[in-house]
């Protein structure tokens, strides 16, 4: 199995919790609050590790908030390496409200990282990577980084000769995917922004998903449905994948278990087709849990062994025709 390694600009604690009713101008009493680590790549490594396999989590943090977040992660015993920064770390707050059920979320936009902060970062990536290692790169920028962070990224993993996975937005998923990737999961919005129109609709999803495979350097392009499923476009066949239905309590890190899951099957060799089969089921399965919870392992079997038994292959293989 290829290594593969979590690279986290802007993580964040997230922490959560339940009241009974969300009024203004009123004292709120909440349940005692759920602190996790979270931010893109951290929630993958998270998920990986529940997986049954192992990452090398990178990611930039300091102050008190950066020190919770290493305690955490030795917690859940994920190899870990802190890239120092001045600014504190970021907190996300999550508040269910029980009377409903409705869950509102609270995400905060991360520290100030000057430039050599974020070249560091660089320079911590490039000494880690080795041929054939998968590098994700996952969640947003801070503010102070460079619109072109990912693309720097997706430079340095091509002169390593590793594959470069990228789930971000805004411009710094355009440059990182203008720059080459392997894989990448863009929703129907992230997908228009790429391909410069305001909207795609369904019907029209698989076509314009051919002519970014044609027009970029990107092996795996799956577009994430929701709880539609997703459908995968590669240079020789194109594949609808429906999700199962299920009771979802939460939507918070789906799109990151998604990811894990593909990027954690890619490493094991499988084949693309499964390898979105099997991200697909841990995206449902992290919504099935509550607050900011992942998926677990045995909803993902589950779910896989259902997926793996309802999914029909388009086989195209005119996409760079």
């Amino acid at each position: 199995m290829k290594k593969i390694i979590t690279l986290t600009v802007n993580p964040a604690i997230d922490k959560s919790t339940t009241v009974a009713g969300i009024k203004p101008n009123s004292k709120l009493r909440c349940a005692a609050p759920i602190f996790e680590a979270g931010g893109g790549g951290i929630n993958i490594s998270r998920v990986i590790n529940e997986l049954g396999g192992t990452s090398f989590c990178m990611y930039m943090a300091g102050g008190p908030t950066g020190t919770q977040m290493h305690e955490l992660l030795v917690d859940l015993e994920i190899e870990q390496q802190v890239i120092p920064i001045a600014g504190w770390l970021r907190e996300n707050l999550s508040v269910t409200d029980t009377t409903n059920n409705q869950q509102y979320r609270f995400g905060m936009p991360g520290p100030f990282v000057n430039e050599y902060e974020w070249k560091n970062s660089l320079r911590q990536v490039e000494s880690i990577l080795a041929p054939g290692d998968f590098l994700i790169a996952s969640g947003s920028l801070c503010p102070g980084m460079p619109k072109d962070y990912f693309a720097q990224v997706s430079k340095i993993a091509q002169n390593e000769k590793a594959k470069f996975n990228l789930d971000t937005s805004g411009e710094a998923l355009i440059n990182g995917a203008q720059a080459g990737t392997y894989l990448l999961k863009p929703n129907l919005g992230e997908l228009a922004t790429l391909c410069g129109v305001k909207s795609i609709s369904f019907l029209d999803v698989e076509e314009v998903a051919k002519e970014f495979i044609r027009n970029n350097t990107c092996e795996i392009l799956v577009i994430s449905l929701g709880s539609q499923g997703a459908i995968m476009v590669t240079n020789e066949e194109v594949e609808y994948i429906a999700a199962s239905i299920v009771h979802q309590k939460s939507t918070i890190g789906a799109g990151d278990s998604m990811v894990a899951g593909m990027v954690y099957a890619l490493a094991q060799g499988k084949p693309f087709t499964e390898v979105v089969k099997f991200g697909v089921a841990c995206g449902t399965a992290a919504t099935m849990t509550e607050g900011t919870q992942l998926c677990k392992k045995n909803d993902v079997e589950e779910l896989n062994s259902w997926i793996m038994a309802n999914t029909t292959t388009k086989k195209d293989l005119s996409v760079n025709a």
